[in-house]
């Protein structure tokens, strides 16, 4: 055989092998790619996900260092920001303080206790700061705020910033409990239950003369007469309010605002106030001739039967945690109820202790707080979140008295002579399920709501990272924006597709999809500052739209279809569009110049105002309905798009033979066309839900960004999307709010997975269902 007989041959075979080879490397080359698409989503999940994790962690709560010292009683301890270091006050009256390395504690300073020769009977914390408040010996009560100064060396000491020791019993005899807050001013105040069962407020009020820089003191007693057997006293630190626990179980709130003393009631001479970051001797006035107030009149709640054993203020002063003989844990509030009048109530329930609660601590940081009982179980609860985060044993015999650690990180437990310092790790103590999607009731809130609110201008301030109305706000918006969507969608590709002339669609339907491209900050950007101000002044016009286009394209259709079928046959194709569209537009306008006339006529002249005194709902600038329009109008072009190419993916045969055996070309696209394309057609809803679920911009310039639940149209909202948007620049890193935030994203990832999961499977099973047609 020749060689140019075999050539053929051999030319044929290379060009197979270049064929295999391409179709292997197009094959490896698209698997890798989806490869890769399914790794980076992976990817992206698992990220949110290690981002999130932390926010289901509890606390930790570990022993440090136990220590013992002859001079330490039951009372609480004062300890450093870094925790190296421990003051308390001795039973003399002194303020001393241990390293927590070793060696016996030191005398700092003789308090103003200690000077007067007073012994202290019992020692509590302070209200509103790091100190001590006493009950002397004497009938007087001692409180002293603390600072600590930092040495050369780098050690650090405890000082008095400020002191006050008050007469609260002309008798001399000791009180049973005690209570006190100090004022940056110099002002103190104090409360304590005396021998003879009176309950007795004490305030000191300071006035500094800014002329001469003198400071005159002035004192005042109010008796709140005997309320019965009291068992625990807590002040507020700021004074203004005084809770009682007795042991009947009775809860009583006493509001001490409006309690003052002036200049004329001290008897004393007035003296120069020491500055605040000075150790000084307090400011001295005798009380013996100071008035007696009228008792005030309390609010009064029972808590249960068992005796109230233990009281302490949250942070902030709106709420106090309140425990019991049978170591029931509750927190309580004071709340307008549905008369207007104010009244203590509930607000969050703990599981109870073994034992009755001996003591609570409240954090200075946060709104939680460890509880101790009477068998020497530690708890640390959190109230927002109303979680329990983590239980133990207390490491020392005995315990009496707890403190927490400055910055949150520590606690403190003493009694019997010992102490012990524990490390607390708890970072994002305020997020739990019932935080995240239930009501939750909010300090200072007369009921329980869904709030979303990250930040504020106050230290004290109680965060509210309640996704629910976040979500809520997703659906509301999805919902309007798909009212207008899908049926003007839907039926824009029906006609498209069966009705439409192809010499019209070839130019139709590129439009169409071209709207898709614009930018969705364009379309806010419109929406929030041009649509909504006139939407706003003419509501009207646009309800009467409603009226007058589908009445305007009937009519459009009518008249064509009465025009002869010669005359039809004469005009060009594509005419019955024109003519709709003039009819379209003719309608438009008819609802906009007799807007303002129906709105004189129905709406006294101005339709938010009408709404308003109607309804008494408010109607927003920036509402669900103008979300709605604006983002309808980025969802139309994909509805359309996909729906058009499902209707227009029938097989010919089935409208041919629809046709050939009698029907109507509408009777035929409704009854033949419309089930047969109806898996595409949800997939273009189903696609469209997601593009309205994710959109960010719109609703972010034209909702007002309002986290609220309401269902009326003209209220705005926010979405998960938007808020993430919103929150993320200000989030600190890898904190609560930040990890809440990645929450938000893996809430949003879960939805449109799992809707477009359902819309999978319900496309399939409408597949499988029309498929013989």
């Amino acid at each position: 055989m020749s060689h140019s007989d075999q050539a053929p041959t051999t030319q044929p075979a290379a060009t197979s092998r270049r064929r295999r080879l391409a179709d292997r490397f197009g094959r490896a080359a698209v698997a890798a790619g989806g490869l890769a698409i399914i790794a980076g989503v992976m990817g992206i999940l698992v990220f949110i996900l290690v981002e999130t994790a932390p926010l289901v962690r509890g606390a930790r709560v570990v022993p440090d260092v136990s220590r013992a010292d002859a001079a330490l009683g039951d009372g609480p301890l004062v300890a450093d920001e870094k925790r190296d270091a421990a003051a308390f006050l001795a039973a003399d009256g002194t303020l001393r303080a241990f390293d927590w390395a070793g060696g016996p504690s030191r005398e700092i300073a003789p308090t103003a206790a200690k000077n007067a020769g007073a012994a202290l009977v019992a020692t509590t914390s302070l209200s509103g700061g790091p100190g001590f408040v006493a009950a002397t010996s004497d009938g007087r009560a001692f409180l002293a705020r603390l600072v600590w100064r930092t040495a050369p060396q780098g050690a650090s000491a405890p000082a008095i910033a400020a002191e006050a020791l008050l007469e609260i019993d002309p008798s001399r005899r000791p009180a049973a409990l005690v209570a006190g807050a100090l004022a940056d001013d110099g002002g103190a105040t104090a409360a304590a239950m005396l021998a003879d069962g009176h309950l007795v407020v004490l305030r000191r009020a300071v006035e500094k003369n800014e002329i001469t820089g003198e400071s005159s003191a002035a004192e005042a007693r109010l008796d709140l007469g005997a309320p019965g057997r009291v068992a625990a006293l807590a002040l507020a630190g700021d004074g203004k309010r005084l809770f009682v626990g007795g042991d009947d179980g009775t809860l009583r709130c006493y509001a001490l605002g409006d309690f003052t003393a002036t200049p004329a009631d001290a008897s004393g001479p007035a003296q120069t106030a020491a500055p605040e970051t000075a150790a000084a001797p307090p400011i001295e006035s005798r009380v013996s001739n100071a008035p007696i107030a009228a008792a005030a009149r309390p609010l009064e709640a029972r808590v249960s039967e068992a005796p109230i054993t233990a009281l302490a203020p949250l942070l902030g002063d709106r709420a106090i945690v309140v425990g019991q003989a049978d170591g029931a844990l509750t927190v309580w509030q004071t709340a307008r109820g549905d008369d207007g009048a104010p009244r203590l109530v509930e607000i969050h329930r703990f599981p109870k202790r073994r034992a009755a609660v001996r003591a609570i601590a409240a954090s200075p940081r946060q709104h939680g707080f460890f509880a101790l009982d009477a068998a020497g179980g530690l708890g640390l609860f959190h109230s927002t979140s109303e979680r329990t985060l983590w239980t133990g044993q207390a490491a020392i015999p005995a315990p009496r008295s707890l403190a927490f650690a400055p910055k949150s990180d520590g606690l403190f437990v003493a009694g019997g002579g010992r102490a012990a310092d524990y490390a607390v790790d708890n970072p994002h103590p305020e997020v739990g399920f019932k935080a995240l999607f239930g009501k939750v009731w909010y300090e200072g809130y007369d009921k329980p709501d869904y709030v979303w609110q990250s930040s504020s201008g106050a230290d004290d301030f109680e965060p509210k990272l309640s996704l629910t109305p976040l979500l809520f706000g997703t659906l509301k918006g999805t919902f309007y924006s798909l009212i207008l969507a899908v049926p003007i969608g839907v039926l824009g590709a029906m006609y498209a597709s069966q009705f439409m002339h192809h010499r019209i669609k070839k130019y139709v339907k590129p439009v169409v999809e071209i709207m898709a491209a614009l930018p969705s900050v364009v379309l806010g950007f419109l929406a929030g500052l041009w649509l909504a101000p006139r939407l706003e002044s003419g509501f009207s016009g646009a309800l009467l739209m409603f009226l007058f286009v589908p009445l305007a394209a009937v009519a459009a259709g009518r008249l064509y279809d009465r025009l002869p079928a010669e005359a039809r046959r004469r005009l060009p194709s594509g005419t019955e569009a024109l003519v709709a569209v003039f009819f379209l537009a003719a309608g438009v306008w008819c609802s906009v110049e007799l807007g303002p006339a129906v709105e004189r006529l129905f709406f006294g002249g101005r339709f938010p105002g009408w709404l308003l005194s109607t309804f008494g709902a408010t109607y927003d600038q920036r509402n669900a309905v103008v979300v709605g329009l604006a983002m309808g109008f980025a969802v139309i072009p994909i509805i359309f798009s996909v729906a058009e190419e499902a209707f227009s993916n029938v097989p010919k045969g089935l409208v041919a033979g629809s046709l050939a055996l009698g029907a109507s070309r509408w009777q035929t696209v409704t009854k033949v066309v419309l089930p047969s394309a109806s898996p595409g057609i949800f997939s273009a809803i189903m696609i469209g839900f997601g593009r309205a679920v994710g959109e960010t911009m719109i609703v972010l310039m034209a909702t007002g960004n309002t986290p609220i639940m309401s269902l009326s149209p003209f209220n705005g909202f926010r979405t998960l999307s938007a808020n993430i948007a919103v929150e993320v620049p200000e989030a600190p890193l890898g904190g609560t709010l930040y990890r809440t935030l990645f929450l938000a994203g893996l809430l949003l990832f879960a939805l449109t997975f799992a809707v477009n999961t359902a819309a999978e499977l319900v496309r399939q099973r409408l597949r499988n269902r029309f498929s013989n047609l």
